[in-house]
């Protein structure tokens, strides 16, 4: 694909520690998926450039730490995301339950217009090992206006799903953002005030 693209989107990976976000960043960027990582430190970014809707747009992907020790350096990285992943595992239910934590993270250092899209992952596993129901997923997605995924870095199933529907949401709210501020500047055009007017009408 060509270099050039339009448009870049600041995208962050949150979520607690050992949920995946690492992984799903390599499968997402390099395709790739590895069974053993090491623990991101502090923060770490991936870019992608892809066609959206026959638009190029280069993603910029942060993957941030989920240990408690970093959670103060990576909370600078939410200044100027436009976009958040926000992960579980659906095999655990602390990680399910720390949501609120991460939530309330987001509400405090993202801008209030950023787009999230809520993910459960590991949906590959066999039912006897999910410790979180998909229904508490949707109804946690469903509060905070959020689309939802279930997906797995280990089978690809629905990353690239997961990831447009993030890309075109930015998309939508950026459009809706520059025709409002069209329509105000539009409104806001000056027009000839009454003495003008009556100079026109009174000149030969």
């Amino acid at each position: 694909m060509a270099l050039d693209f339009s448009a870049t989107y600041k995208l962050l990976v949150l979520g607690d520690s050992n949920v995946g976000k690492t992984c799903i960043v390599h499968r997402y960027c390099d395709e790739r998926y590895y069974d053993i990582y090491i623990s991101t430190i502090g923060i770490d970014f991936k870019q992608k450039i892809i066609n959206l809707d026959g638009v190029p747009i280069k993603l910029q992907i942060w993957d941030t730490a989920g240990q408690e020790r970093f959670r103060t350096l990576t909370t600078a990285y939410y200044r100027g995301a436009m976009g958040i992943i926000l992960m579980y595992d659906i095999t655990n239910l602390e990680s399910f339950n720390h949501l609120s934590y991460w939530l309330r993270n987001i509400q405090e250092y993202a801008s209030p217009d950023v787009i999230k899209v809520l993910v459960g992952n590991k949906c590959d596993v066999h039912e006897n090992h999910r410790a979180v129901p998909k229904e508490r997923g949707q109804k946690i997605a469903d509060d905070f206006d959020m689309p939802f995924f279930e997906v797995s870095c280990k089978s690809d199933i629905n990353i690239e799903e997961a990831f447009l529907t993030l890309a075109r949401k930015i998309r939508e709210y950026r459009e809706t953002k520059a025709d409002a501020f069209e329509l105000k500047e539009r409104d806001n055009v000056i027009k000839p005030s009454e003495s003008e007017t009556d100079v026109s009408k009174c000149s030969c």
